[in-house]
């Protein structure tokens, strides 16, 4: 008898968690610790996948029955003028983001692994997001709400404040939050049967 699959999401993170629930497939969560420092001779492109093929990995080996998991991966990072932009690590690096990000265009990448055994699909989706100028007052009440914090490029799309700043979006919006929900879904459906 075919041994029944089972999903894991490799994150912590309550938007993944909410966002792969749309896709109506039960899961459970585990979070592997691996450096996620890009490595300057690769692409942003190559960076989110490298990175979330080893989170996915890493992963692997703190469930209890490997051949019967299906884990799924995710890395985003904002990405302005080639240059990647992480979490931030204090409120003066968040205010240099975000008035960095204003008026302007950005792309936002998530690269994304699904892996079953040694059997994997690798992918990564692209948004460009273009925000209105904020006051630099707004910003900082939006950095005192301490949303920015958890988040590539220190900010959060959903997020109250943030939110009345978009102009617009070419892509995904669910890229943005942190997970293509489109793409995965796509990738799932080679290993588990539908549930959406």
């Amino acid at each position: 008898m075919e041994r029944a699959l089972k999903l894991i999401l490799a994150s912590q993170s309550p938007r993944r968690k909410e966002l792969l629930a749309l896709a109506g497939y039960p899961f459970e969560t585990v979070s592997a610790d691996i450096d996620e420092t890009f490595d300057p001779k690769r692409t942003a492109e190559e960076n989110v996948m490298e990175i979330s093929t080893r989170k996915a990995a890493a992963s692997l080996e703190l469930v209890a029955d490997p051949a019967s998991a299906v884990i799924l991966s995710a890395d985003t990072t904002v990405v302005l003028d080639g240059r990647p932009l992480g979490k931030p690590v204090d409120d003066a690096d968040a205010m240099a983001m975000l008035s960095s990000l204003q008026g302007r265009s950005h792309e936002v990448l998530t690269g994304f692994t699904v892996r079953n055994g040694e059997r994997s699909i690798t992918g990564y989706a692209r948004t460009v997001v273009v925000f209105e100028a904020m006051p630099v007052a707004e910003i900082r009440r939006y950095i005192d709400t301490q949303q920015p914090f958890d988040k590539a490029g220190s900010y959060g799309i959903q997020d109250p404040i943030l939110a009345c700043y978009v102009r617009g979006i070419e892509g995904c919006y669910y890229n943005v939050v942190g997970l293509p929900v489109s793409k995965v879904c796509e990738a799932l459906r080679q290993f588990l049967p539908c549930h959406a």
